[in-house]
């Protein structure tokens, strides 16, 4: 099974090198004020997913806080010694 994983992991990383290759063109991002920024497209591409990752990344933070912060007050709350019955109940 880990070679399967392997190969196909090598065939997508042939093909994205592939890709990379044939899309080597410089192209041209126009900004405001008309500043402009001359790069070849494959780092243009790589460089918008790599933004994208990480937005997405900073986007699971509070979710990963808050999420810690729940298993440490639970584990609080396991470890507690038990509350004594109430006489009467």
């Amino acid at each position: 099974m880990r070679a399967l994983t392997w190969g196909v992991r090598l065939v997508v990383f042939v093909l994205l090198v592939a890709l990379a290759a044939k899309n080597a063109d410089p192209v041209t991002l126009r900004f405001y004020f008309d500043l402009a920024l001359q790069a070849p497209l494959v780092l243009v591409l790589f460089g918008f997913f790599a933004a994208g990752a990480l937005f997405g990344m900073l986007a699971l933070i509070g979710t990963l806080l808050r999420q810690r912060r729940e298993i440490a007050r639970l584990g609080k709350q396991a470890d507690a010694p038990p509350s004594p019955p109430v006489a009467g109940l």
